[in-house]
Formats: structure tokens, sequence, C-alpha cells
């Protein structure tokens, strides 16, 4: 009786540790950048590039990015779209490259397609690229020039608060399951 109450008990802390261990976030690597390109070889590398306002940042957990969807509204664009709303993908900081960007302030955005961050291509913007507060970009807005004002207006507010509900799914079955295995040894455990 003893025995089966401590392999059950192994069983549990077993089953703890792998449902901990499954949810715990990958590994994150150090970003090293080499040597800043010019304004030219940076616009020429991107497929956006626009000034704008942070509106918005939330951050994404997929199974096995931790990064930040980072919602603009747009003020001027160079190169890219003509959304008056651009969403961009950045590291969530400490070495994956993200570039914290701050509710409120004004930036000029380099943004290049990439699967850095998720599992499919999407518009990325790291601390590598030019990307910088629009007060500190004056170099960058001399060669860019005038840039056009956004002519189709949308709004990816909903889009944005979409992203996050799988993670609120994921949570929740987590802890159902955790439910599901203490209720199942407890039951086990109440019969002897």
């Amino acid at each position: 009786m003893m025995m089966k109450r401590k392999m059950n008990l192994i069983l549990l802390i077993c089953l703890l540790v792998s449902i901990m261990t499954i949810s715990i976030p990958s590994n994150a690597y150090a970003c090293s950048c080499v040597e800043p390109k010019s304004v030219q070889d940076e616009f020429s590398r991107s497929e956006a590039v626009f000034s704008g306002r942070v509106i918005e940042v939330k951050e994404e957990r997929t199974n096995r990015y931790l990064s930040n969807a980072v919602l603009f509204e747009t003020s001027e664009i160079w190169k890219g779209g003509s959304e008056s709303q651009i969403i961009i993908r950045t590291g969530s900081g400490g070495g994956d490259c993200g570039i914290q960007f701050k509710e409120g302030e004004d930036y000029l955005v380099y943004a290049k397609p990439s699967s850095m961050y998720g599992a499919k291509e999407q518009l990325v913007s790291i601390i590598c690229d030019r990307t910088n507060v629009l007060a500190q970009a004056e170099e960058d807005l001399a060669i860019l020039g005038e840039g056009k004002a956004p002519t189709q207006q949308v709004d990816h507010t909903r889009e944005l608060n979409r992203l996050n509900s799988g993670v609120w799914m994921t949570v929740l079955g987590m802890g159902l399951l955790i439910i599901v295995v203490a209720f199942l040894v407890w039951r086990r455990v109440r019969k002897k």
C-alpha cells in the first residue's frame, strides 16, 4: 500500500515536471550586429520604411518564440504599403535582437520579412536595423527626403488583440490537464 502511494507521488511529480518543461520558452541566443548599414543599404534591403507612433505593444507567445507585436499609426511612408496602421514583430529583449518600443513614441522603422519570431514570414525590425526614435533619426530623414502620407485607412487593433487568443487557449488547456491529472491521482489514492 505504501509502495503504491510512493509510485503515485513519483508519477505525479514526473508529470508536473514534464508539463512545466513543455511550457518553458525555448533558449534565446545573443544578438550580434556587424557594423551599421548606410541609410541607402538599409532602405534597399527593407520591404517597409515608415515613420509612425506606437499605439500598442503586445507580447506574443508561440510554441518556440516569445516576441512582441507592435502596432504603429503611420505618418509617413517611404517604402512598402500605403496603410494607416502597420504591425511589425520584434524580440522581447534580453539578447534576442528585439527593440524595446514604447507606446506613444514616434519611430523611423526599417522592416523586412522574416520568420525570426514565428513560423511564418512577417515584417520584422531588430536592433541591427537602423530603426530608431524619430527624434534621433535626423541623418536618415535628410537622406530619405519627404515620405508619402498613408492613403489606405485600416484598423489593425482587432488583429492585434486576436494574436494572443491562442495563448489563453494553451493556458486553459494546460490548467485543465493539471486538474484532470490531480483528480485522477486523488481518486486513485482515495480508493486505497
